[in-house]
């Protein structure tokens, strides 16, 4: 999916087909938004202005690529566990190993979004750096970013959740749903105030 044009991804997204779906959008817009943190980077490195912290500001572009394309990942990582789900829905509710299947892959769907919120998180902390070290005149783009990956984080959360609402195990949903609320809670406050301390300025 990563190969396809923002045209194709965005008429998949729209079309009556379960994947691309949220899960898949939300590892993209994340990887959209960190991307702007590394141009931030981009603008500033070589600028004599930003000297004393350059070696900082390669470190967080090293760690802004990586995460960039490990989200990328996730959008074919997302349609991957979600084909065999909605295969188990079609499975016979009388048949004797349908609970167990059922919940195999519903724990599988789940863990792309979370997956997808741990990468987004880690990518609004970098975002933060990039807006506190970066060009000044470029700091726009890492408010952009921060937002976008709110968004993401956001769109990860509910993902997670509609998966563990159906699950038997409750012990394990909960325990997910609670990490995914501490996220969800902890970052969306972060995004917030990197954007807020940004738009405040002009």
């Amino acid at each position: 999916m990563t190969d396809m044009s923002i045209k194709d991804f965005t008429e998949a997204l729209a079309s009556k087909t379960s994947v691309p779906g949220g899960g898949g959008a939300s590892a993209l817009v994340a990887a959209i938004g960190i991307a702007l943190g590394d141009m931030v980077g981009e603008f500033t490195i070589g600028k004599k202005k930003y000297a004393s912290v350059e070696e900082d500001i390669q470190l967080l572009m090293a760690k802004a690529q990586a995460l960039r394309e490990d989200l990328l990942e996730c959008i074919s990582d997302d349609a991957k566990a979600f084909e065999p789900l909605s295969k188990a829905y079609a499975i016979p509710k009388d048949q004797p190993d349908r609970d167990e299947i059922m919940e195999n892959c519903l724990r599988s769907a789940a863990m792309v979004p979370l997956r997808i919120m741990e990468l987004a998180t880690a990518a609004i902390e970098l975002q933060g750096e990039f807006a506190k070290k970066g060009s000044v005149i470029m700091i726009s783009d890492a408010a952009t970013g921060a937002a976008l990956l709110e968004g993401a984080i956001k769109g990860a959360a509910v993902n997670v959740k509609i998966n563990t609402k159906s699950m038997k195990d409750r012990e394990f949903a909960e325990r997910i749903n609670k990490k995914t609320d501490i996220m969800l809670e902890k970052y969306s406050a972060l995004a917030d105030e990197i954007f807020d301390s940004i738009y405040g300025s002009y």
